[in-house]
């Protein structure tokens, strides 16, 4: 499972994206997005030292991605934001998996880790972002 910030993440960049170029204020993709915006805030910050987004503070500022939501994955997210599942680990977390020190889960986890990567790689920020347009609640 990914982590709660990489989950964030998407849904918000989803919503950045959605907004097609515009600026949108971290408190607004919060409100919309159901997240903390303390824990938004953070977030973005860390996105954006990764050239994920790119933040401008004061009157018409606000979040924009850095790049085409559809060169944006999940991976870069985990990436960014430090998530394990971009790690090469042992599934049962001794050290970093390899052919030459496998424990009983190797190759099980080998190709399970491959699905996964392939997954989050294929999986862009436009498609997480059509799929909450579609499935948003409207905020109040």
């Amino acid at each position: 499972m990914l982590s709660q910030a990489v989950g964030y993440a998407a849904s918000a960049l989803g919503y950045v994206a959605a907004a097609e170029g515009k600026p949108v204020l971290v408190r607004e993709i919060a409100d919309a997005c159901a997240i903390p915006a303390p824990y938004l805030s953070k977030i973005i910050h860390a996105l954006a030292k990764q050239g994920l987004v790119v933040t401008q503070r004061g009157v018409g500022g606000g979040v924009v991605l850095a790049r085409d939501a559809g060169s944006i994955s999940l991976y870069d997210l985990c990436r960014a934001l430090g998530d394990c599942a971009a790690e090469e680990r042992c599934m049962l977390g001794t050290t970093l998996c390899s052919d030459r020190r496998c424990c009983p889960a190797h190759e099980f986890w080998c190709e399970q880790r491959e699905k996964l990567l392939a997954f989050l790689k294929s999986t862009s920020v436009a498609e997480i972002g059509s799929f909450e347009a579609a499935h948003r609640a409207p905020v109040m």
